[in-house]
């Protein structure tokens, strides 16, 4: 497609931010086709004709005409030619002088790339005519060019001789008639190392293959990343291919450049066929790769249960462990195949091999989901001792990639829910984590947590107390199951001390939790016993600096953080009042701090509050607070029992 330019517009210099104004008013395609006028008037001195000023040739891609195939290089199909050839020249010959590459500053297509600059697009490429010779089984056009001096013993760039196309493209008499006249030839390779013989076994083209190895090819040449036609063959499943490699003597015990024989290619296949045709040939099954993986841990890791029965079959090690350690069984319960494992175990495979990290087949199989039935076979052959000494129990893992089902298979088997994690194991998580509980609530798993609770799990062993973690999310179920059975109210954290219990810091931000604690019982009275009373209070510290000293202790004791001084902090001083008000309600005679009355005072709507705080607090409040003593925290909840009028129960929940 051509198209005309306004020859009427004048000649422009370089398009610029500053020439914007300038040529908003064009169109696209009025700017392409300026800069092309530019690249052609600079590329040509000036001397460019009208016509080149005038169209535009749109050029394909140099890499189009390459051809793709699965051996990971690209077919050289497409060859430059850079010199015309005399009639008794011995180079290739050339396209005839109408397809030659169009000269620099002709024929070539400018495009716009994503970000809207211009690029002019390269030459197209024209076909090698040996190549499309070849291609087309033209073996009378081969004849004719080796008659006519042209020496097809040549390689291209990419390192290709006709041989290799022939062998390609499964030419089998082209094949022939290029190793009659050039038999130096046979094991030549190209730039990835790649023979006749390779490309051949990777086409699959049988009639080429059979014809090399009768002319004496060598079978054991490999590629760049060492792979041998025989390697191939059985990558490809091609049985044929691996029966006349094997006839020749092919090395069936050949590794790649990952250590990988033809055997652990055939079993990551599950191809027996092959299999059975490597092992009669002498491969050995325990060769092992880089990884120290030997051809039935593949069978295991893969899934693959005929080549797995066939290699057990044949005697190979059962409980074979790769470099770091990890057996078969371990990658079979980490895969979820709970065929194989159910299978490996019958051959008496060992379930108390522990990896490099002292994980067992058990625990990695909790840490799958929907893999139960594994870890129920798992269960009655692996030795707590060892699950103890790894440091970890699995319902560790179970409850913390939130798998229910296994967590329910290993409560009901009887596994410790109280079960601690090893100082070495809880140091990896931040928060120093140590009971399966934990790790249940901070998921917010909720049917997780209520096995565990209903179990036995204690709620209170962790450093920082589950109930503390179910404040911050804000889950009042979770908050209700933990203090049915037993959670501290009163949690502290050591790490972080504080005067009053973190419960009431961690509820601090919602006033409807906050209420929620003090109607249990949570203690408010802490909150009012500051230190420094009505005397002078020091500078509220950076509370991102006082977490940087707690964590990086310098031979001191973390300093106690008032309960003033937590609510002087930024995040918490606009709230003051409200917090005072509600914590007001459940206590008695106390005295507001200095600093307590001064966040009063600061806003004019929180003067009742003061009011709120002078003592004496009123006869029927500190009537209520007694009872609620007397009753006490555990039987809070119970108030609807008590052989009480309906209003006073209501009052003294509250309500009213």
């Amino acid at each position: 497609m051509t198209t005309e330019i306004s020859t009427s517009r004048p000649q422009m210099g370089t398009l610029g931010s500053e020439e914007y104004s300038l040529y908003s008013s064009m169109s696209e395609e009025e700017l392409i086709q300026m800069a092309i006028e530019q690249s052609l008037t600079d590329s040509s001195s000036g001397q460019a004709t009208a016509q080149g000023h005038q169209k535009l040739a749109v050029a394909g891609n140099a890499e189009a005409a390459a051809c793709s195939r699965p051996n990971r290089a690209p077919h050289p199909s497409a060859r430059l030619q850079s010199s015309q050839v005399q009639p008794n020249s011995k180079s290739r010959p050339v396209q005839p002088s109408g397809s030659q590459p169009p000269s620099a500053g002709s024929g070539r297509g400018v495009r716009r790339r994503y970000d809207g600059s211009l690029f002019t697009a390269p030459h197209p490429v024209e076909q090698d005519p040996i190549v499309t010779a070849i291609k087309n089984g033209d073996d009378k056009t081969l004849t004719d060019m080796i008659k006519s001096g042209i020496n097809l013993s040549e390689p291209s760039k990419e390192g290709w001789l006709p041989l290799h196309d022939a062998s390609y493209y499964g030419q089998l008499e082209c094949l022939k008639l290029l190793l009659k006249a050039y038999p130096s030839t046979i094991d030549r390779r190209t730039l990835q190392e790649e023979t006749a013989l390779y490309l051949a076994t990777v086409r699959g083209h049988i009639d080429c293959l059979t014809y090399l190895l009768h002319c004496s090819a060598e079978p054991d040449i490999a590629n760049k990343s060492r792979e041998t036609p025989l390697y191939k063959a059985s990558e490809y499943k091609n049985v044929d291919a691996v029966k006349l490699l094997v006839q020749y003597n092919a090395d069936v015990n050949h590794r790649c450049n990952r250590g990988w024989t033809a055997l652990h290619e055939a079993v990551a296949r599950n191809d027996l066929e092959i299999a059975e045709i490597l092992v009669t040939a002498g491969a050995k099954i325990e060769a092992k790769n880089a990884y120290g993986i030997t051809p039935l841990f593949v069978a295991a890791q893969s899934g693959q249960m005929d080549a797995l029965r066939y290699l057990a079959k044949c005697g190979a090690d059962i409980n074979t462990q790769a470099n770091d350690s990890a057996s078969a069984l371990y990658e079979a319960s980490k895969n979820g195949h709970t065929g194989i494992v159910a299978f490996l175990l019958a051959q008496g495979a060992d379930a108390n091999r522990a990896n490099k990290d002292g994980f067992l087949p058990l625990h990695i199989a909790a840490k799958k989901k929907d893999n139960e039935e594994t870890v129920s076979m798992l269960i009655p052959v692996t030795s707590r001792i060892r699950i103890k000494r790894s440091g970890i129990s699995p319902l560790h893992i179970a409850a913390e990639r939130n798998n229910n089902n296994s967590l329910e298979e290993l409560i009901d088997a009887g596994y410790d829910v109280n079960a601690t994690l090893s100082f070495e194991r809880a140091r990896l998580y931040e928060d120093r984590r140590s009971t399966a509980l934990y790790f249940s609530v901070i998921n917010n798993n909720i049917d997780a947590t209520e096995m565990l609770l209903d179990a036995g799990a204690n709620p209170n062993v962790d450093i920082i107390n589950p109930l503390l973690i179910s404040i911050r999310h804000g889950c009042l179920k979770t908050m209700m199951m933990l203090l049915d059975h037993g959670a501290n109210i009163d949690a502290y954290i050591a790490t972080h001390p504080t005067s009053f219990p973190a419960t009431i810091m961690f509820a601090m931000k919602y006033l409807s939790l906050l209420k929620f604690l003090m109607d249990f019982g949570c203690d408010a009275d802490s909150c009012f016993n500051c230190e420094y009373g009505n005397g002078p209070h020091p500078p509220v510290e950076d509370t991102r600096r006082r977490e940087y000293e707690a964590q990086n202790p310098v031979n001191k004791q973390p300093k106690i953080i008032q309960f003033c001084e937590m609510v002087s902090t930024p995040e918490f001083s606009r709230w003051a009042g409200p917090i005072i008000d509600v914590l007001l309600d459940y206590v008695g005679n106390v005295q507001l701090c200095a600093r307590l009355q001064e966040h009063i005072d600061s806003y004019e709507d929180w003067a009742d509050i003061k009011r709120k705080a002078e003592p004496p607090r009123p006869l029927t409040h500190l009537c209520r607070l007694k009872v609620r003593n007397i009753v006490g925290r555990s039987r809070l909840e119970l108030l609807d029992t008590l052989p009480l009028p309906h209003r006073l129960i209501q009052y003294l929940k509250y309500e009213c």
